[in-house]
C-alpha cells in the first residue's frame, strides 16, 4: 500500500467535481482532454471514474474535502483499460498516482477483470516508473500514437 492510500479517500466523480478535473487535467497534460470528453465519462456503463480526495481541516467555510487526482478506466468484459490518471500538480511525488492506480485495478478486479492495459507517452518517464514499480510490463509500441507530436504510446499491461 503506498503513502497516499493511508490519506486519501475514493469516490466516483460527480457533475459538480467537473471543474476541479478540467483544472487538473489542465495541468497534468500538454494536451487535455476536452471537458466533453470527459462528462461522457459520467454517462457511460462501463467507465470507473475515480477522485482522489484528501480531508482538509482547516478554516471555517473551507470544503471537508479537497479533491487532488481523478482516474478514468473502462471495465469491458474481463479487462481494464486506464484511459486516464492525472494528480493535480501541487500534490505529486505523495503517492497520489500510485494509490490511484491501485484503487483502480483493485476496483476492476473485484468487479472481474483479469487483465488491465493502457497507453503511456514515451517520453513520460515519471509515469513509465510509476507503472513499473506496480508490476505492469511493457508489452509493445504504438508508433506515432499521439498525433499532437507523433510520439509513440508505449503498451502495458498487468494481471489483476
Amino acid at each position: 500500500m503506498s503513502e497516499g492510500a493511508g490519506r486519501l479517500r475514493f469516490r466516483p466523480v460527480q457533475p459538480a467535481d467537473l471543474a476541479r478535473v478540467m483544472e487538473i487535467e489542465r495541468g497534468a497534460f500538454a494536451h487535455p482532454w476536452s471537458e466533453d470528453l470527459v462528462r461522457r465519462e459520467l454517462q457511460h456503463d462501463w467507465s470507473i471514474f475515480l477522485l482522489a480526495t484528501e480531508a482538509r481541516t482547516g478554516s471555517p467555510g473551507e470544503a471537508p474535502e479537497a479533491v487532488v487526482g481523478f482516474v478514468i478506466a473502462w471495465l469491458v468484459h474481463d479487462e481494464l483499460h486506464v484511459l486516464n490518471v492525472a494528480v493535480a500538480p501541487e500534490e505529486r511525488r505523495r503517492g497520489t498516482g500510485r494509490a490511484l492506480m491501485e484503487e483502480v485495478q483493485g476496483r476492476g478486479r473485484r468487479q472481474g477483470a483479469r487483465l488491465a492495459t493502457l497507453e503511456v507517452r514515451r517520453s513520460n518517464a515519471p509515469a513509465l516508473a510509476l507503472y513499473r514499480a506496480l508490476g505492469w510490463r511493457q508489452v509493445g509500441i504504438r508508433p506515432g500514437y499521439y498525433a499532437d507530436e507523433n510520439e509513440d504510446a508505449v503498451i502495458m499491461e498487468i494481471d489483476l
